[in-house]
């Protein structure tokens, strides 16, 4: 879910310092934009589910919408 960009290099990160949910959390609320987008998810009301894709290229979407 974060980008290793220039803006990530910019800002001198280390991609190994996030590894777990709490550290990209923490990172993507100091730095929202190294957030990968679009994220997408759909919610299938049977069985009950949610699905999510950072959908880069679009064609990661493609299985979501079967």
């Amino acid at each position: 879910m974060v980008r290793n960009d220039k803006r990530f290099k910019e800002l001198g990160l280390l991609y190994d310092d996030y590894k777990n949910k709490a550290q990209v959390a923490e990172l993507l609320l100091k730095h929202p934009e190294l957030m990968q987008r679009p994220v997408v998810i759909v919610a299938r009301a049977s069985p009950p589910a949610e699905n999510a894709v950072i959908a880069r290229p679009p064609e990661k979407l493609l299985p979501l919408l079967d």
